[in-house]
Formats: structure tokens, C-alpha cells, sequence
């Protein structure tokens, strides 16, 4: 994944006229409140460089456009003349899909915002509608054509493993090629997690929602990597940010403080076994930077070889792009 930085501010929950089964914003962002003017600006002022061309401001956790107009318009305020100064290369916000129109992308652009991320979730109508979303996916594609039209950064984020899906797998890659076809600029994978006090947690409980094993969230996320950059759409995150309120309040599921990395291993193992076509034993050379993926999380790529009779032996050599895979016999 390509790096992408950002100083976020959380906006938990505030604007959104619904309460969707999985959702705990407070827990997520580990944030009880929203922050108030003179925060933006100090941590603004504190943390942003003074070239920030590769930094957006970012205000994520809640329905950003479905706030209150007055604190919405002091928010952007806040951040906006960092954007002018050129401290910050623009304003990030995320919202609902249904909760974008045309008065308030004028509204967004005139503050400096760039990039608008919709909170899609799932392109089934019957999995938003079972998980109390609010919204259908009609709502995302017409929000999603209406934030391209106006010139702003689509990003599009997306949940797996979410209640109601029957095949969690088929109805992740159906809702990850119904994103890919609006051609968003950036997608974010999040997998499904209970949290304690939610409607899903209730839901769990009763034996009614089974969440994913971490081997198959991992499985099916690296799927959906490499089906978005197959679309060259820029995948800025997978897997939930580490937050102390969250670890305290989750029930169950497939988080892992390292889930993105373990994708990109999962994608490793796949092409060194592509790459094998039945060979036994092999050399894996790659660039320092990718040892720590090609190996696994305690070296768990090298003991799946092993279980199936393969000798793998990796080398970190900078002398490579990538990975190369040497058959030995």
C-alpha cells in the first residue's frame, strides 16, 4: 500500500441519524467528543510540517456533512488556512453516503477540502439494510458521481465479513467490484468487529452473528487488494487503527493491530507459490523492506510451506525488486 498521511481528527458519531448494528464510534476513535475549534488549530499548529504537501487534515468518525451546519463550517474554518499557507496539501473528510449534496460539496470546496470518503460499508441492499445502514447502494453511486463530477478526491471505504452475508466471501468481492466500477481514487477494508454495547454485540451473543476467523478476514481482504490495484485504485488502509477504548470493548472478531501486513504477507505467499509450480525447495530473495512479510508473522509463510513439504529460504538482498523465487529442484 502507498503511504498516506494525515492528521485526523474524530467527529464520533455526531450527525448520523442512525445507528448501525457494529457501530461504536466512541470505542473506534477513542474519542468521547467532538473537538472544538481551538484544538484543530493547536494541533494543527504543532504537528503539521512546514511544507505539508503530503499531508491532509482529515475528520473521520462520524457523518462529517451531516453534523450541525455551524460546527461544520467552524471545523473547516479551523483547518482551512493551514490548506492556504500550504502546511497542509488539503482537508479530508468522511461522511455518509446519503448525506451529500450539491449546496454542501460547494460548501466543502470552498474550505479547501479535496478528498471526501464515503462510509459505503456493502453494495448488497439487503446486507445495509439488515445492518441498520439507513442507506441502499444506489445512495453510493449516486453520491460517489456527484463527488467526481464536482472534482474532489473519491475515496470509498468497505467492511468485511458484515451480518447478513450469507458467503462472506462472494459478497466482499461483489461489493469490492461494484466500488472498483465508480474508479475511486482510494478504498479503505476494515474487517467486521464486535463491539461490547452494540446491537451486533447482541447479535453475537444470541448465536446470531458469527464473525470471521482472522485466517479468513486475512484471506479475503488480500483478494480484495489485489483485485483494487488489478483496477489501479490505491488501497490507504486495511484493518482497524490500534485504539485502547477499542481493545477494552471488543467482544469478538478478526482484529489484529498488524491486519494490513498481514495481508500483504498473504499476497507474498501467494505469488512465491505461484512462482513454485510444484517445486520442493526454492530461494526467495527480496528487498529488506518486504523480509518481515515474505517470512510472516513469526515466520508463519515459512511454516505453511513447510507443512506442505516445501523448503523455503529467504534472502534480503536490496539488489531486487520485489521478490525473486529461485527453484532449487
Amino acid at each position: 500500500m502507498k503511504r498516506h498521511a494525515n492528521l485526523a481528527f474524530f467527529v464520533p458519531h455526531l450527525g448520523c441519524p442512525y445507528q448501525c448494528v457494529f457501530c461504536d464510534q466512541k470505542s473506534i476513535s477513542g474519542q468521547q467528543k467532538a473537538p472544538t475549534k481551538e484544538e484543530v488549530i493547536r494541533t494543527c499548529e504543532r504537528f503539521l510540517p512546514s511544507d505539508g504537501a503530503g499531508t491532509e487534515i482529515a475528520y473521520f468518525g462520524g457523518s462529517f456533512t451531516a453534523i450541525s451546519r455551524e460546527l461544520m463550517v467552524e471545523l473547516l474554518q479551523a483547518a482551512y488556512p493551514f490548506v492556504r499557507d500550504g502546511r497542509a496539501s488539503g482537508i479530508r473528510i468522511s461522511t455518509r453516503p446519503d448525506a451529500v449534496s450539491e449546496e454542501i460539496l460547494k460548501i466543502l470546496r470552498e474550505y479547501g477540502v479535496t478528498s471526501i470518503e464515503l462510509g459505503a460499508q456493502s453494495m448488497s441492499d439487503e446486507v445495509l439494510r439488515v445492518n441498520g445502514r439507513g442507506h441502499d447502494s444506489g445512495s453510493v453511486v449516486a453520491a460517489s458521481r456527484m463527488i467526481k463530477e464536482a472534482g474532489f478526491s473519491l475515496g470509498l471505504q468497505m467492511m468485511v465479513g458484515m451480518y447478513g452475508a450469507e458467503d462472506p466471501d462472494e459478497e466482499a468481492m461483489y461489493t469490492a467490484h461494484r466500488l472498483a466500477d465508480l474508479e475511486p481514487d482510494t478504498v479503505r477494508i476494515y474487517p467486521t468487529i464486535v463491539v461490547d454495547g452494540t446491537a451486533l454485540a447482541a447479535l453475537y451473543r444470541a448465536g446470531r452473528y458469527v464473525p470471521l476467523e482472522l485466517e479468513q478476514a486475512v484471506d479475503i481482504s488480500a483478494s480484495l487488494i489485489e483485485m483494487f490495484r488489478s483496477r489501479d485504485i490505491n488501497v490507504i488502509r486495511v484493518g482497524l487503527h490500534y485504539e485502547e477504548s477499542l481493545i477494552g470493548s471488543m467482544v469478538a472478531g478478526p482484529y489484529h493491530p498488524a491486519f494490513g501486513e498481514m495481508c500483504e504477507s498473504r499476497i507474498l505467499r501467494r505469488a512465491i507459490e505461484t512462482e513454485l509450480n510444484g517445486c520442493r525447495n526454492a530461494e526467495v530473495r527480496c528487498e529488506s523492506r518486504l523480509l518481515s512479510q515474505v517470512t510472516g508473522q513469526k515466520k508463519s509463510n515459512i511454516e505453511y510451506f513447510r507443512s506442505l513439504g516445501i523448503g523455503i529460504r529467504v534472502i534480503p538482498d536490496d539488489g531486487v525488486t520485489g521478490i525473486i523465487v529461485n527453484k532449487l529442484q
